[in-house]
């Protein structure tokens, strides 16, 4: 009777829970008692943690925070939360010297050094340092989820979802920061704004020299220079250098997806993924910005577009203090310094630096090529290549204009050839009026109007509009090439190079001239072609006003100005524009020729003089003139060619001032200011500056023999 009465003064409100029945007594060992709750059986060896436990029941919160009004079933509790307001951290890291406001947290933190792992998962075999950690792994297998929001009803697996969705409704930030004055609703994230103006990164890499604010990041750093991966897959084995990615990892096994998309029957282990993927298919965009009324289907997607607008960009390099806009592409732009890289593939082990890289890797692997041509037995992984390749030997175009009666490959070649006959233009640019057929075509012109790049390479810096343009500009980074012809196997960047290649095979020419009716394989050579009729040059140089029919002659033309020649070769002292010019000449040293015919084995020191030597074999001359029909083996022969119907002349003597067409024509006349004479003839020794005086020199020799 002596612990219930002191029960019933704890308990003061639910006295008629505590009866003769509600505590009992068993024998616990010959010294002592142990005390039961009889409303759940829990068993307890002191009557102060038997009265603690009495709360839990009857859901009695008697402790109240004077800062924000939260209650405790438990003083102790209380005082724990208290210490969130006064920042106070009294328990601190004996290895790192962290601190921490609860014993608990340094306790957990221990095991981090240790690597022990005491609580293990009775369904994977999973082991975790805390035990916290261990009850939200089982939600994973369990798919539970206790914490609800009173609002709307979503319910969440952890109790820090539940924090953060909250506010999503109150749009409340409480959080101040004391320098600038900006509002944060999460504590953590005004901690890691602060950072940004203390600039506090006492740690440093001492390889990359890249700075941290913490000790343990930069240890966790220090394991992508070291190639270690210690942690491990308990299931697979497979291994990783860090803690995060093996998480990641982890629930390719664990994560069970029970939400199936109906119209494409893809999985997700949450259902607001599964709500997100749905607008895929209804193009449901709710989320309009203010400034363009470009709608997105995603908040999040609004919200990184807004930064192009107020030009934000909230994340900096550690290392160059480059700035983005996004978090992903700082992540990705850290790997140019680092030489990270974190998706690796399951069968062959190659890493790589991102993972569409994986993805494209990947299906080098699985490409299963089960369509065959009955002609040349060439295998295709999917039946429409076959059908495309079938057209290469029969020359086949199924699809033809009913109004002029003109056939095409494909289809959509005959549905852009329509807009020609109807001329509609139901798209207006509202800036300067100008009209177009497609809704694309227009937003791809407003952005000459906003000069808007909205994303940007991490490994050179280089600015685009579209990000199907960024895309396709790393591959020249990574230097890939996933698009292959089906005729001649030439495999090639970007998907539009190999449709302009295809046309080689097929001879055909989709694009005609208004004016002369000339037919032309390519839209550029189309506009080029124009040009021809109006004596357009639409390109200008900045610095003298000469002008040019093509970009190209204009970039090349502007080096004369600059002279600015950045690499020098060691052996010589002779300058380049580029490093890839440099590298090709020192092969002039060291006579390596790394790139042999496969026909003749004859070998070069270029992958362009192999290219052109192979035009001898198959006599292919793929370049034609647009204006006289001429064809030629080289481009760079067309591109000089070109020059004879325009008179451009981008090359110009510096020391007279005499203007060439050619490169080669200036290198010759240099030479009579230079005095150089290259060309000796193995006769008598004489020597020529130009190439045809040294064979007008040969024939005085052959007459004296004859």
């Amino acid at each position: 009777m002596e612990v219930k009465e002191e029960l019933l003064d704890y308990v003061p409100f639910h006295k008629e829970w505590v009866t003769d029945a509600t505590v009992q007594t068993e024998n616990k060992t010959d010294n002592g008692k142990k005390l039961v709750c009889h409303f759940c059986g829990k068993s307890f060896s002191q009557k102060t943690y038997l009265k603690a436990h009495l709360i839990v029941h009857t859901n009695e919160k008697a402790f109240i925070c004077d800062v924000c009004n939260k209650k405790f079933s438990r003083k102790q509790h209380l005082k724990e939360h208290v210490r969130i307001h006064t920042n106070e951290k009294n328990y601190s890291c004996d290895l790192c010297h962290k601190k921490f406001a609860w014993k608990s947290g340094l306790d957990s933190h221990y095991r981090s050094h240790t690597n022990e792992k005491p609580y293990s998962c009775n369904i994977c075999n999973k082991t975790f340092s805390d035990k916290n950690a261990l009850k939200q792994h089982y939600r994973t297998h369990t798919n539970e989820k206790p914490y609800s929001c009173d609002v709307c009803g979503k319910d969440f697996s952890r109790k820090h979802y539940l924090d953060d969705h909250f506010y999503t409704h109150t749009k409340e930030k409480r959080f101040i920061c004391d320098i600038c004055g900006k509002r944060f609703s999460q504590k953590s994230n005004m901690n890691r704004h602060h950072r940004s103006h203390l600039n506090e990164k006492t740690f440093s890499c001492s390889i990359c020299n890249k700075r941290f604010t913490r000790k343990f990041n930069l240890e966790a750093h220090y394991i992508i220079h070291s190639n270690k991966k210690p942690f491990s897959c308990d299931m697979c084995g497979r291994k990783y250098s860090t803690k995060s990615n093996l998480n990641k990892h982890y629930r390719s096994h664990t994560t069970e997806k029970a939400f199936i998309c109906d119209v494409c029957n893809k999985k997700f282990s949450r259902k607001q993924h599964l709500k997100e993927h749905i607008l895929i298919h209804t193009n449901e965009k709710n989320y309009s910005c203010e400034l363009c009324n470009k709608k997105f289907a995603w908040k999040s997607g609004l919200n990184r577009h807004f930064r192009y607008h107020t030009k934000e960009k909230p994340y900096s390099c550690d290392v160059c203090n480059k700035e983005f806009t996004e978090k992903s592409h700082l992540k990705q732009h850290y790997r140019t310094h680092t030489d990270e890289k974190p998706y690796s593939c399951d069968v062959c082990g190659k890493n790589f630096s991102r993972k569409h890289y994986l993805d494209d890797h990947f299906y080098t692997h699985t490409k299963v090529k089960s369509f065959a041509c009955d002609i040349c037995s060439k295998k295709f992984s999917r039946k429409d290549n076959l059908n495309r390749h079938y057209r290469s030997h029969a020359n086949q175009k199924p699809y033809s204009c009913d109004i002029c009666g003109k056939a095409f490959s494909q289809k959509r070649y005959l549905e852009a050839h329509l807009r020609t006959h109807t001329s509609e233009k139901a798209f207006i640019c509202d800036v300067c009026s100008k009209e177009f057929s497609q809704k694309q075509y227009l937003k791809s012109h407003i952005r000459t109007h906003t000069n808007e790049k909205e994303y940007s390479c991490d490994i050179c810096h280089k600015e685009f509009t579209w990000k199907n343009d960024l895309n396709r500009h790393y591959l020249y980074h990574a230097k890939e090439k996933p698009y292959s012809c089906d005729v001649c196997s030439k495999k090639f960047t970007e998907k539009c190079h190999l449709r302009d290649h295809y046309r080689t095979h097929t001879n055909e020419k989709p694009y005609s001239c208004d004016v002369c009716g000339k037919k032309l394989s390519h839209k550029s050579s189309l506009n080029r072609h124009y040009r021809s009729h109006a004596n357009e040059k639409p390109y200008s140089c900045d610095i003298c006003d000469k002008v040019f029919s093509d970009k190209c002659n204009l970039n090349q033309h502007h080096k004369t100005h600059t002279k600015e020649k950045l690499y020098s070769c060691n052996l010589c002292s002779k300058e380049f524009y580029r490093k890839t010019d440099l590298n090709r000449h020192y092969r002039s040293h060291t006579n390596e020729k790394p790139y042999s015919c496969n026909v003749c084995d004859k070998q070069f020191s270029q992958t362009c003089h192999l290219k052109n030597h192979f035009l001898t074999h198959t006599n292919e001359k793929p370049y034609s003139c647009d204006l006289c029909g001429k064809e030629f083996s080289r481009k760079s022969n067309l591109n000089d060619h070109y020059r004879s119907h325009t008179d451009d002349k981008p090359y110009s003597c510096n020391v007279c001032g005499k203007d060439f067409s050619r490169k080669r024509d200036l290198n010759q006349h240099f030479r009579t200011h230079t005095m150089e004479k290259r060309f000796v003839c193995h006769s008598c020794g004489k020597a020529f500056s130009k190439r045809r005086s040294l064979d007008k020199h040969f024939l005085t020799h052959e007459t004296m023999i004859y």
